[in-house]
């Protein structure tokens, strides 16, 4: 499972085996199955900041999820090390210097911000491109 459909899983709650997911969730779970190469798709809208605001408030650690890839990361208790991160920017086609982790870490922010509200995340504006 690539980075991507991790951060997918924490923000969607699609974390859960197949067999104990909702009977709503089971179209989903069959298209991933037969694709899985496909994003992941979520079942319904899901308000992201809103989710993450609630995660941050219960955190030990003050983390800037709204503009550190690193801290949303860490928020959704995903590895957040620079290879973690450069295995994103590959998944993501990131076509920059890997090596310059500032420009790399901006972009690898605003797309994963866009890949949610792209399936189904409520995004706010100003976080996507």
């Amino acid at each position: 499972m690539g980075m991507l459909s991790n951060i997918f899983n924490k923000i969607f709650h699609r974390d859960a085996p197949a067999e104990a997911a909702p009977a709503a969730a089971a179209p989903a779970a069959e298209a991933s199955a037969a694709s899985p190469a496909a994003a992941p798709v979520a079942m319904q809208e899901v308000d992201v900041e809103a989710l993450l605001n609630d995660k941050a408030q219960q955190h030990a650690e003050k983390l800037n999820w709204r503009s550190s890839i690193v801290d949303l990361l860490k928020l959704l208790e995903l590895d957040s090390s620079l290879a973690a991160r450069k295995e994103l920017a590959q998944e993501l086609h990131f076509s920059g210097d890997s090596n310059d982790s500032a420009s790399m870490n901006i972009w690898l922010h605003k797309q994963v911000m866009n890949k949610l509200a792209a399936n189904g995340g409520k995004v706010p504006a100003e976080l996507k491109d």
